[in-house]
């Protein structure tokens, strides 16, 4: 075999790599004459990728703003970790309870611009407690801000700046048309990075937390991690839909589970406070249980759309419009009741003096009355005097166990107490181990039955300089002894 020959054999048998992905084969002519070698073949073509979220987070993201808070902390004990289940344990865990040092605490958070004056909404927990609070915006520039009204029970705060110019804002969109598998964006401070953002979906709607009667939070996987709460979350079209308030997790860390304060709640809150500072709930006077279908069939109804009406306060709203014991409301001003909680919500959204239309069944049909919404009654905070005279807040409010309170908590007629309507955040209450929605039996060994007993047992104990004072609680049905810090 010639050399020529030879050369053009082992050509026909390599392939060589070439640098644009394809390859380059040499061929041998069959006549023997020189090598011809093909062009280089085009690039392979890809199709272009789905389009991101720059140009919106673009537009968006000069409206978020970071928060740092200072706060002067007094000496309290840790955490209480699990409601003890003995008495031994309860002492146990009293005695290992050490005292955290004192000194000032700083923790950051996000928010959000809503108007070009500077009113940036945030979260409450972000915020409460705080000596002083500095907000940054995206240039860099940090203002002081002044809180100008919180509310707990939904975890949602109304700052104002001044900065001297008009600031990029940001606008609520429509939380209820929001759909499960929707993109949502997510934009804040995480663990005091800075401006980040993440993306992912709405993943379920209407999540209760246990925090307040008032829970309905979204729930999404795009990662919020602590420095995130207060910060906006953003449908695709680059509307407000929420409010990063929690997450989930057993590390610390964002694990794909996150909630956020529905835009639509959110909203009738801030102009609230935005108005006067405060929010004031609609309020009916009656006690809900869901509607079971067993239920359902005895009362004649054919499925079990509604909340049933187990009591109705006296000289309430509810009473004084007609609705009655056994009645099924179904409806509110138009809009469909899922459970307790939604009638609670929607009601708690309308303002004292406004008329509702509530739809009801009773008697094999449904009926529409017409209620003139009442104020919802103030809860009462539990405080103690110090021995200089002062107050000394152990971080509770309470509120008396009327017909209402026991529907919201599926208890019994005969169930004594005060109900736990709310625990401040880094309280004395908290870090013994008090919830929401406890039921406190009794103080001290004495059963209550009013906030102001409960109020009187606590300012007793501290009056005798105890470190903390025994509550017998009730949770979810399961007695507890929790012990109480006063120092």
């Amino acid at each position: 075999m010639s050399l020529k020959r030879t050369l053009a054999a082992i050509l026909l048998a390599s392939t060589v790599l070439s640098g644009t992905g394809g390859y380059l084969v040499a061929r041998a002519q069959s006549n023997g004459g020189p090598l011809n070698l093909p062009a280089v073949p085009a690039p392979v073509q890809v199709q272009a990728a789905r389009p991101g979220f720059a140009d919106l987070v673009e537009k968006v993201k000069p409206a978020v703003v970071n928060i740092a808070t200072t706060e002067k902390a007094e000496a309290r004990p840790r955490r209480a970790p699990e409601p003890p289940a003995s008495m031994e344990d309860f002492f146990r865990q009293f005695m290992e309870q050490q005292q955290r040092p004192r000194g000032p605490q700083h923790a950051l958070g996000s928010g959000f611009i809503i108007d070009p004056a500077g009113y940036i909404v945030t979260n409450n927990h972000v915020v409460e407690g705080a000596s002083k609070i500095v907000v940054t915006l995206e240039d860099g520039s940090e203002h002081p801000a002044t809180v100008k009204g919180r509310d707990p029970k939904t975890d949602v705060a109304l700052l104002k700046i001044d900065a001297a110019k008009p600031l990029p804002y940001v606008a609520f969109g429509n939380s209820d048309t929001a759909r499960v598998g929707d993109w949502v964006i997510a934009v804040g401070n995480p663990f005091g990075l800075g401006g980040s953002v993440t993306a992912g979906i709405l993943s379920a709607r209407g999540r209760d937390l246990n925090n307040s009667p008032y829970d309905s939070f979204l729930q999404i996987d795009a990662p919020i991690n602590p420095g995130n709460s207060g910060g906006p979350i953003f449908d695709a079209a680059g509307n407000v839909i929420g409010i990063s308030t929690a997450i989930y997790s057993p590390s610390g860390g964002s694990v794909g589970i996150g909630f956020g304060v529905p835009a639509n709640m959110a909203q009738q809150i801030v102009a609230q406070l935005q108005a006067g500072g405060k929010v004031e709930r609609g309020w009916l006077g009656v006690s809900m249980q869901p509607l079971t279908e067993t239920l359902a069939k005895a009362l004649g109804r054919p499925n079990t759309h509604g909340v049933l009406v187990n009591d109705v306060l006296a000289d309430g709203p509810a009473a004084k419009a007609g609705l009655q014991q056994g009645d099924i409301v179904t409806a509110v001003n138009g809009r469909a009741v899922q459970d307790a909680r939604d009638l609670a919500t929607q009601v708690a959204g309308l303002k004292a003096g406004d008329n509702a239309k509530l739809t009801y069944w009773r008697e094999g049909r449904e009926k529409v009355l017409a209620v003139t919404i009442g104020s919802q009654p103030a809860d009462q905070t539990a405080a103690a005097s110090d021995a200089d005279g002062g107050e000394a807040k152990v971080g509770l409010s309470l509120a008396p166990l009327n017909p209402e309170m026991r529907g919201r908590l599926g208890l019994d007629n005969a169930a004594k107490g005060v109900v736990v309507s709310e625990v401040t955040p880094s309280s004395k209450a908290e870090d013994s181990g008090v919830r929401p929605g406890d039921l406190i039996v009794g103080i001290a060994g004495k059963p209550v039955a009013t906030p102001s007993q409960a109020v009187a047992a606590i300012k007793a104990a501290q009056h005798e300089k105890k470190e903390a004072v025994p509550l017998l609680v009730n949770r979810a049905g399961t007695t507890y002894y929790l012990a109480l810090q006063l120092t």
